[in-house]
């Protein structure tokens, strides 16, 4: 490969050094800012020798090159000094669409909370069960105390979000829960009922109008008010001369920020979120199955395009708003036990072990509640599942729909979940919501075990399967050895397109239990990096395998990694390659998943992984075949 000509290839295709905002690269890619996307040439790019693929992601243009990234990158930098890996902000520009930058935005505001709004609403669910079966009285202090510790996540709602949300905008976390305090503050919602029960009179600050209205358990009054005070601050602190800033720029911030929420945003944001609900209402008074329906039915393509993420906003605020929701959170539960049904049926049918091992594991963990091994690894890969699972989920969904069930809590939807349609004291949308759930199983696994065909098996992997396998194709395999302690899972769950669509190569992802790299095989050592979170090896018959400890780890700059190897030595199978630190780089939030991909994959004829629980270092996994 001449690494100059590509070089000038890739800057000549995306646009020229001019459209170039900053540059960085990782183990396997290229990182550009480009000031504008639609100037790449991505096409050509993609069909240009040495470009293995290409990826945006984040507001970054990702040039997949492979191992030799450091040398296509030092090259860029020959022809292009000016773009210094210390300048770039790996911030600096996002050029997503606006649809994926909201769906973005609530993805990273919303999940943070869940755990504690799952909590508060089990607990509910809890306490209804005991008042259905009289165990406690309504009247008693023990109900009173249950229930007030259940209200607690959704009462003081607006301090969860102030939290997560700073940290999604980026400005002061306690600045903004002070801002959500400020609207639950209990004089504040002692002059608002006041007013209610006198029916006359009004609140005013210095003049202005406040509307009378309370924002406990509401949802979008406080995201709108952190996310004004995101431009406040920075401004704030420009004004703000440097011997006083301690103290005036949160003066400043708060001041401007609590006045202008509660005037002007607060009821702005209560009204959206009252015509949020208003409209589900009448939705669900005008066609109660529909919404329901297509949810169950289509989930499986949100999930499949990242669009979900905006739905759970929309069942979060229905439940706060009217104390259940009827649509969003059934269709899912439908959907969800559908496509692990779908998974279980070609687990069950499936006469190849791997396929067998990797749908029935994908399939039960899709029936609680967590899809994405099933709809990556089996139905969207078989396609016959994904058509069941839609099918099922679509008529337990209209079923929900019809019953007009309603869930209470949340949660992740599948089986586990099925006591938050525990509610209004009484048992009946548990038992729709089980009769609904059993709609779906049994339709989706009915029709994907009929429709399921074994794909063709190639004459390769037939040979390894058979017992009677001779000498002479023994030598064409490669069996690769676990090199990390801890659950093998598809690459398809790694949240990286460039490894989840196998861009870079076949091979396996390791959920590691502990934090040493062992060589798989025997061979030599072939790449290293600055930031030590990859290695590169070769084996003696040429099988090029990466492991790459993490996703977007190299932005850690090699804390909590150690090499014990330099390219160019030998290894051999069980020999130490890397130390690193688990805790520390799940510290700093990154997730700690590590693929392992045969990078010259076309080289050969077929690849075979296996998933496991648990899998400790050394243990056979995959075949790699000439």
């Amino acid at each position: 490969m001449n690494y100059q000509e590509l070089a000038k290839k890739i800057i000549e295709t995306i646009g020229g050094e001019k459209n170039i905002s900053g540059l960085t690269h990782c183990a396997t890619r290229l990182r550009f800012n480009l000031k504008d996307e639609g100037k790449a040439q991505t096409d050509v790019l993609k069909n240009t020798e040495g470009v293995m693929g290409v990826v945006s992601k984040g507001g970054q243009y990702q040039v997949i090159i492979g191992s030799d990234v450091g040398s296509v990158y030092k090259e860029i930098l020959k022809e292009s000094p000016s773009l210094d890996e210390q300048q770039i902000e790996s911030t600096e520009k996002d050029d997503r669409r606006a649809a994926s930058k909201i769906i973005d935005t609530i993805t990273g505001i919303f999940t943070p909370i869940l755990p504690a709004i799952t909590a508060a609403g089990m607990l509910k669910a809890v306490l209804s069960l005991l008042v259905v079966f009289n165990a406690i009285d309504k009247t008693g202090q023990t109900y009173i105390i249950i229930d007030f510790m259940a209200d607690s996540a959704f009462y003081f709602l607006p301090i969860l979000l102030a939290a997560s949300s700073a940290q999604k905008f980026k400005t002061n976390m306690y600045l903004a829960m002070m801002v959500g305090g400020i609207l639950l503050h209990p004089n504040f919602v002692g002059m608002v009922n006041a007013i209610k029960e006198a029916g006359e009179g009004g609140i005013h600050l210095f003049g202005m109008p406040i509307s009378a209205v309370t924002y406990g358990s509401s949802v979008i009054p406080i995201i709108l008010s952190v996310w004004f005070m995101s431009y406040v601050e920075p401004i704030a602190d420009r004004v703000s001369p440097k011997v006083i800033k301690f103290f005036s720029k949160p003066l400043i911030t708060i001041a401007i920020v609590g006045t202008v929420s509660l005037v002007i945003i607060g009821p702005i944001g209560y009204l959206i979120s009252d015509g949020i609900s208003n409209g589900i209402k009448a939705l669900e008074s005008f066609s109660p199955w529909l919404v329901p329906t297509i949810i169950g039915a289509f989930t499986p393509l949100f999930v499949a395009t990242g669009t979900h993420y905006g739905l759970v906003p929309i069942g979060i605020n229905n439940r706060m708003t009217t104390g259940y929701d009827t649509v969003i959170y059934p269709g899912m539960l439908a959907s969800n036990l559908g496509q692990g049904a779908a998974s279980l049926a070609v687990g069950l049918k499936s006469k190849d072990s791997a396929i067998k091992q990797m749908a029935a594991s994908a399939g039960l963990t899709g029936l609680f509640g967590i899809t994405e091994p099933a709809l990556y690894g089996v139905n969207l890969r078989f396609k016959t599942p994904l058509y069941a699972a839609m099918i099922g989920g679509g008529l337990g969904g209209l079923f929900m729909g019809i019953g007009r069930v309603k869930n209470f809590t949340g949660g992740s939807p599948g089986l586990l979940t099925l006591p938050s349609y525990i509610g209004d004291d009484t048992l009946r949308h548990l038992y729709l919501a089980c009769i609904g759930a059993a709609i779906s199983i049994t339709v989706s696994f009915v029709i994907s075990y009929i429709l399921y065909k074994e794909p063709t098996v190639k004459a390769t992997q037939n040979v390894v399967n058979d017992s009677a396998v001779n000498e002479a194709t023994v030598e064409n395999i490669l069996d690769v050895a676990n090199p990390v302690k801890g659950e093998i899972v598809p690459l398809a769950l790694v949240e990286d397109g460039m490894f989840s669509e196998e861009i870079l190569g076949k091979g396996f992802a390791v959920k590691p239990i502990e934090g040493t790299v062992y060589a798989p095989f025997s061979g030599m050592v072939t790449a290293i990096f600055d930031s030590k979170h990859a290695i590169g090896l070769t084996s003696d018959s040429g099988v090029e395998l990466l492991i790459h400890i993490g996703i977007d780890t190299v932005q850690l700059n090699g804390v909590g990694y150690e090499y014990f190897v330099e390219k160019g030595r030998k290894i051999r199978t069980g020999d130490k390659l890397i130390e690193f630190d688990l805790d520390k780089i799940a510290e700093k939030g990154y997730n700690i998943i590590t693929p392992v991909v045969v990078t010259n994959s076309a080289d050969f004829g077929d690849i075979i992984t296996l998933t496991k629980a648990l899998s400790e270092p050394g243990e056979q996994v995959m075949k790699v075949i000439r």
